[in-house]
């Protein structure tokens, strides 16, 4: 028998034991997901440490020397466990185990740590309760496929470190910190992050690229003090309309950043990929249609996933200034300001970028009149993986193996942190394959994660973490 054939009836067992084990699954998913861990509450912080004590007592029970790893605020888990064979890949797992408060609660169908699995008319199911997707059912997979493989086999296929946050969902204050002082104790060959979505209900994904930020806030200062339009309109500069000429010439008529330097490094995305984005059947007018618009207002020539996924981007976030309250005043004001944030993405560098956009208001400037910028955001630069690493491409083949289907490569307008956290620290890259829904409501009422979700992301893990030692 070849090692491939060994491999394969070796999996076959871990995924038939997974089966058989799905209802005991549940129920450990449903003791967890009553634990109220509600990070940005003080009130909840006994909750908090039971959740992390609850899941480092249940990885120690499968063999992971774990522990609860102390911190500024909610403690990490910390959990290492060897793989089958000295020369197997070390992957880095990570989740959170906290969750959003639950405000407005009188929105909720049923108490929110009551979990509940609901049935729809054409037999599919779901669970629902606060954190079901964001993040416990997502980090519950990858332990259940270590659950299979441990239970079958009494080991894991490569050596795994687990590593569970309780302060994702309130800024990470800890993280950082943590990561300065101990990160070398996780650091492995690449990271894996569930924290993310599918394509669709059908079409598992994998997370390649995300853009970076970097964000501030602009003040215009003109006169000494507010003026009386009466008086002084005319011949004295009204700040507001200053700035909205500037802000105005952020952009030319095609959409393009007209920041001097702002596309330098910026390549274009391989043709390759963009027929792949093309076959997602992704529809435009859709996706604008949902939110009320209908055209398009990126750079021209651009799709639409493009224009969201891979492109850089000059954003007003707000705006400010005069009189706002109720009724009428007739006021030239001594000053006006605004909300800027640029997303980025690889190629370049958040502080030339922030440089750039204040040469832009500063040349702007006539006399008499001051510019005053405060960066809210230093920036994170944009991370992308390497479509051809071979982790990920073993990752692409357990996907499909699993949902018999293409998985897609998606990018992802936002940034997670936690993975330029892992790049700046660690060196490490992140493959990011979650599989919840863009409906599964996380931070909102009646949060909920499909079984069929659940089940095959277990299976997924399982199938990828074979892959990943083969």
């Amino acid at each position: 028998m070849d090692g491939h054939t060994k491999s394969s009836s070796t999996l076959d067992a871990v995924l038939a034991r997974q089966e058989a084990d799905f209802d005991a699954a549940l129920a450990r998913y449903d003791q967890l997901l009553r634990i109220q861990s509600i990070s940005t509450d003080p009130a909840y912080k006994d909750e908090c440490l039971k959740a992390a004590q609850s899941l480092a007592d249940e990885l120690k029970g499968l063999g992971f020397d774990a522990r609860v790893a102390p911190a500024i605020g909610h403690p990490f888990v910390v959990a290492h466990h060897e793989g089958a064979t000295a020369d197997a890949p070390h992957v880095l797992f990570y989740g959170h185990y906290d969750v959003q408060p639950v405000d407005p609660l009188e929105l909720w169908e049923a108490d929110p740590f009551e979990p509940e699995i609901k049935t729809r008319a054409d037999g599919s199911k779901y669970i629902r309760a606060r954190g079901a997707a964001d993040d416990k059912g997502q980090l519950r997979t990858f332990i259940e496929a270590c659950r299979a493989w441990k239970e079958e086999t009494g080991s894991l296929p490569c050596k795994v470190t687990i590593f569970f946050e309780g302060e994702e969902e309130s800024g990470s204050p800890s993280l950082e910190p943590w990561l300065t002082e101990h990160g070398e104790e996780i650091k492995a060959d690449f990271a894996l992050v569930c924290d993310t979505n599918m394509w669709d209900r059908k079409t598992p994904a994998i997370t390649a690229s995300l853009r970076g930020m970097t964000a501030g806030e602009v003040t215009l200062k003109a006169a000494s003090r507010d003026l009386h339009s009466g008086l002084y309109g005319g011949a004295a500069r009204n700040p507001i309309t200053l700035l909205t000429q500037i802000l105005g010439d952020l952009h030319d008529e095609t959409g393009r950043v007209t920041l001097p330097g702002f596309y330098d490094g910026v390549e274009d995305v391989p043709a390759p990929v963009l027929e792949q984005w093309k076959a997602l059947n992704f529809s435009e007018s859709r996706f604008l249609g949902d939110i009320g618009l209908s055209v398009p207002a990126g750079e021209e020539g651009r799709m639409v996933l493009e224009q969201i996924w891979t492109r850089p981007t000059a954003e007003i976030n707000g705006i400010k200034g005069g009189y706002t309250g109720e009724g009428f005043k007739t006021v030239i004001p001594a000053e006006a300001s605004a909300k800027i944030s640029f997303r980025l993405v690889p190629g370049q560098d958040p502080e030339k970028v922030w440089k750039a956009f204040e040469a832009h208001v500063t040349s702007r400037l006539p006399a008499d009149c001051e510019a005053v910028f405060a960066r809210r955001d230093t920036g994170a630069p944009a991370l992308s993986v390497d479509v051809t690493n071979p982790a990920l491409q073993a990752c692409l083949e357990a996907l499909r193996d699993e949902w018999e289907t293409e998985p897609a490569l998606m990018g992802c307008g936002g940034s997670i942190p936690i993975v330029g956290d892992f790049k700046r620290h660690l060196g490490m890259d992140t493959i990011l394959a979650g599989f919840g829904l863009e409906d599964d409501n996380i931070h909102s009422p009646n949060e909920k994660y499909e079984l069929e979700s659940f089940r095959k992301g277990i299976r997924s893990w399982a199938r990828i973490l074979d892959r990943l030692a083969e």
